[in-house]
């Protein structure tokens, strides 16, 4: 390997242990010490779920704005998007799992046939109405909800409205057969809203929201038929054939549907999306040595989660790419993705030790 001059650290979080920062900032600090006159630049990455948000703080220069909204159960609670300035005026990007996510939620709360998404619509309707953004960005993964995007809607004041006109709540458990018609013409006035998503799952189906993603947030057997139901309904009544069936409509519980089809949201895939908005191609060609990273590195790191995107990036300027992990599987480890994988677990500690002394043991390990 030629001289270390530069050395880029691009880790996604340590789920459960470390936040992305924090994982960048124990690596960095390790490799400090290994190449002590080595520039050591750290960006952090995410794709689209909880720190994804947090991952474009110093990149676009934003700060936090704090708003009310409503979690996924309808209590009132305080979360955040950040703000940033760009060339195209005011930009907000957002977490749907700030307002409408599962962390928010404990086990024995968990009501998937009354969870919805309005507290994501309000956080975008803030932005738009307080901010002033000229787009908006969301990434949607880490939700509570399986109710096609609807409470989102409502919150941006779409109704959803029964055979007589009345209006119902944004629920999918208390359509029951009811949802009729729903009515777009009090919706406010939206930015462009660009969504990152890199789920594939349609609307409905043995693939959709429902039955691949429904039973990890609370559905079983009695509760799946009502949500798929519900769905089906929201789509007849909006007119959304079309956006139901293409890939990505699925994601968070059908909130990928629903802000294609209320918002006109485009969705991409998510760590596309926060290369594009980090330079990261130009910081990993700028670098000598690039370094990358997550808790588990796995088949599905392979498939296209961010060490595997920094990964692509770097071999194609050529550049030599380390991974550090919680731990790996033969796939990760056998697949040539990377020059060198670091793994936590190999040190033969429990794995209540790798989780909480995780920052040391990535510092100790990036000393080499």
């Amino acid at each position: 390997m030629k001289e270390i001059r530069r050395i880029l650290v691009a880790c996604d979080k340590f789920k459960g242990s470390l936040s992305a920062p924090e994982a960048c900032a124990a690596i960095a600090r390790g490799l400090a010490r290994r190449w002590p006159e080595a520039v050591i630049e750290a960006c952090p990455i995410a794709d689209g779920g909880e720190g994804f948000a947090a991952a474009l703080v110093v990149p676009l220069r934003g700060r936090w704005v704090e708003a009310p909204c409503q979690d996924a159960l309808g209590r009132m609670i305080r979360a955040r998007y950040l703000m940033a300035e760009s060339s195209e005026g005011v930009l907000a990007v957002m977490e749907m799992a700030a307002a409408s996510g599962s962390w928010r939620i404990s086990n024995n709360e968990r009501d998937i046939l009354r969870a919805n998404t309005f507290g994501t619509g309000e956080l975008m309707r803030h932005a738009v109405e307080q901010t002033r953004a000229r787009r908006l960005i969301l990434g949607i993964g880490g939700s509570a909800t399986n109710d096609g995007g609807a409470g989102m809607a409502a919150a941006l004041g779409v109704r959803f409205l029964d055979s007589n006109g009345l209006p119902l709540a944004p629920s999918p458990g208390t359509w029951d057969g009811r949802l009729a018609r729903v009515d777009v013409s009090q919706r406010i006035s939206l930015p462009p809203v660009t969504v990152a998503c890199d789920v594939a799952s349609p609307l409905l189906g043995p693939f959709g929201a429902t039955r691949v993603f429904g039973p990890q947030k609370g559905a079983d057997e009695s509760s799946i038929p009502v949500l798929e139901a519900a769905l089906v309904a929201l789509v007849n009544a909006a007119g959304g054939a079309v956006a139901a069936a293409l890939p990505g409509s699925g994601a968070a519980g059908g909130l990928g549907f629903g802000l294609r089809h209320f918002a006109a949201a485009s969705l991409v895939p998510g760590f596309a999306l926060l290369a594009d908005l980090t330079c990261l191609a130009e910081r990993i060609a700028a670098a000598d040595l690039v370094v990358t990273g997550e808790g588990s590195l796995d088949e599905q790191t392979l498939a296209g989660k961010g060490p595997a995107g920094v990964a692509r990036l770097a071999r194609s300027h050529g550049k030599p790419v380390w991974v550090f992990c919680g731990r790996s599987d033969p796939a990760a480890r056998d697949s040539m993705a990377f020059d060198r994988v670091v793994e936590l677990a190999s040190t033969g500690l429990p794995i209540e030790t790798l989780m909480s002394d995780a920052a040391g043991l990535l510092e100790e390990a990036a000393t080499g």
